[in-house]
């Protein structure tokens, strides 16, 4: 089984060399340019030395950071007006991407979407990423790559890295309130931020940026896929990490489902984060977990909370723990997910076994009075963000389980907030290359949602080896949302993606690994393409990548829900101000 090449891990020894040479075709009269763009009083050192040094080992750029700010760019990309606020020096020790030096660029695309660009000063190869943000966003996050840990060139200022806010600077969902801004969340803000950052990278270093790449997780996951689906030739790379792409049902169905079964008809929690550690022992044990307590196939487990109900006269204790009948009837519906009153799913996914450690604060609250945060997810987007109007006296108690209130949520607005349509088609004839991954022990976004959507992507594409070629899906077992858990969460997928762009090398795995806090790998794991997990066949350690091989799971690859809703295309919308009425059409872009 190829293993994940080392792009990302390597010196730039060939391309330093080929700058190099390019550099001593340069005439005298070149070097004094550059050196008047730059505002250099010194001239360059030869460009074997630099080579040599390492110093030359990117491109330079062809103006001064405070030069930056007096750019007028408003016309620069027609039908995106934007203008630059400030262009500061960050240096490299204050850098949280890394080692390097950069021009900090920060500005505003009308009507108020804010993004910041670090260009870095040295070691640029030509490289754009972008990065998306969490939750409902509200600041731009320059500030790490969720799944490119050990990508040396990100660490050293190989890339031009950038984020936006998104169109608002609120952490709830008041902006949704003003059409545009729900434009600009819903599908816009990418599209617009990644035209403007070009045009700002290619007057800062003389050319332009040769390829792209997009990173994100959570709602950074969901932005990454709605540039694969409606802007299919804006990014040459996508990772998109737990993805919210199913918007509108993850936040109403999906979290109000788990808080109505949390709180029983109303009342106390049923289950509280005391109970999570005996749980999910118990879940351990019924799922057959090896000794590491990791679930690597866990949708193949079936384990029902009925087989440890407490016996009548029975306390539950630590030694021998167990349930009340609430707490079962709880734990199945969280396991089985919100369905209609057809038994039919409201949202495509539900809880996994064995993420039970994760549900803490998300899923159970501290205390049986206390609230989860589930409820927190569900009032904003029921409020502000499903209707044509605000609704701000609603909560996750006002949720119908039925297949006509579905309708009601899902119709206004999932065309504006959803990225669900499993074409890719145009995305593939670019060029594109897709990494999707999700921790399967995911309290916030199940997993399982994101399986279904990557089956729906085969479906469309032509099968299992047509989607492979631009797409895959990694599973990583026991981690949490974004991260954390009980399998190891840390992955470089920075060098899979663009390996796979530049020289063809699909990654047939990734390493996954813990690390210590002081940097030292504690565990090693690799992941396969869906629907294959790693399996220990070697009788080797368990926390040592080497043990495992690839095997199928015959869950994943004959998964089918029975779902209320559909993976199709044309249910996009596109909302724009027609004098001064807001109108909305049908359509991706």
């Amino acid at each position: 089984m190829l293993m994940l090449s080392t792009w990302c891990r390597r010196t730039s020894a060939s391309f330093m060399a080929t700058l190099a040479a390019a550099l001593a075709l340069v005439t005298g009269a070149g070097f004094a340019l550059a050196n008047a763009q730059t505002g250099s009083a010194q001239p360059p050192a030869s460009a074997a030395a630099l080579a040599a040094s390492g110093t030359a080992s990117g491109i330079a750029p062809a103006m001064s950071c405070a030069g930056v700010a007096g750019l007028d760019l408003a016309s620069a990309v027609p039908g995106v007006p934007f203008e630059i606020s400030s262009a500061t020096e960050l240096a490299a020790s204050s850098n949280t991407l890394g080692n390097w030096a950069a021009c900090d660029v920060k500005g505003v695309i009308a009507p108020q979407l804010h993004f910041e660009i670090k260009l870095p000063e040295t070691g640029w190869q030509a490289d754009y990423l972008q990065l998306g943000c969490g939750g409902l966003c509200g600041g731009a996050t320059v500030t790490n790559a969720p799944a490119s840990a050990g990508c040396v060139p990100l660490t050293s200022g190989a890339f031009a890295v950038a984020s936006s806010d998104e169109g608002h600077q609120v952490g709830g969902g008041l902006f949704s309130t003003d059409p545009t801004l729900s434009a600009d969340f819903g599908y816009k803000s990418d599209h617009e931020l990644v035209q403007a950052a070009k045009a700002i990278i290619k007057q800062y270093y003389g050319q332009a940026a040769t390829h792209s790449y997009f990173d994100g997780c959570s709602q950074g996951g969901h932005q990454g896929l709605t540039e694969a689906q409606r802007y299919p030739t804006d990014f040459d790379g996508i990772i998109a990490g737990a993805p919210a792409n199913n918007f509108t049902a993850l936040n109403t169905f999906s979290h109000a489902w788990t808080a109505q079964s949390v709180y029983l008809d109303g009342g106390p929690a049923t289950i509280t984060n005391a109970d999570l550690a005996d749980l999910h022992k118990a879940v351990l044990k019924g799922c057959g977990a090896p000794a590491d307590g990791i679930i690597a196939d866990p949708l193949s487990c079936t384990w029902d909370p009925g087989t440890i109900q407490c016996k009548t006269g029975q306390t539950s204790t630590s030694d021998a723990y167990c349930l009340t009948a609430d707490q079962v009837t709880t734990l199945r519906r969280i396991y089985a997910g919100p369905t209609d009153e057809h038994g039919r799913l409201l949202y495509p996914g539900y809880q996994l076994r064995g993420s039970e450690l994760n549900w803490a604060g998300i899923i159970t609250p501290a205390t049986a009075t206390g609230a989860s945060g589930d409820i927190s997810f569900v009032r904003e987007t029921l409020r502000y963000q499903v209707f044509d109007s605000p609704q701000p006296a609603l909560t996750y108690k006002d949720i119908k389980f039925t297949a006509a209130y579905y309708k009601k949520v899902m119709g206004p607005n999932e065309g504006m907030y959803d990225a669900t349509d499993p074409d890719l088609t145009a995305f593939k004839k670019a060029g594109g290359k897709l990494i999707l991954w999700h921790g399967l022990g995911d309290q916030h976004i199940p997993a399982v949602g994101t399986m279904a959507y990557y089956k729906a992507v085969e479906k469309v594409t032509g099968g299992e080896a047509a989607t492979e070629t631009f797409a895959r899906l990694f599973l990583l077992p026991g981690v949490a949302h974004c991260g954390g858990g009980q399998g190891p969460p840390t992955f470089d997928a920075l060098t899979a993606i663009t390996d796979w762009v530049t020289k063809g090398d699909a990654p047939d795995s990734l390493t996954t690994k813990s690390v210590d806090s002081s940097g030292n790998t504690t565990a090693s794991r690799p992941v396969y393409p869906f629907p294959y997990y790693a399996e220990n066949t070697t009788g080797g350690s368990a926390t040592d990548a080497s043990s495992y091989t690839p095997v199928k799971s015959a869950a994943e690859a004959g998964l089918k829900l029975n779902w209320l809703g559909s993976f199709r295309s044309g249910y996009e919308t596109v909302g724009n101000w027609v004098g001064r009425k807001w109108v909305v059409s049908k359509g991706k872009n």
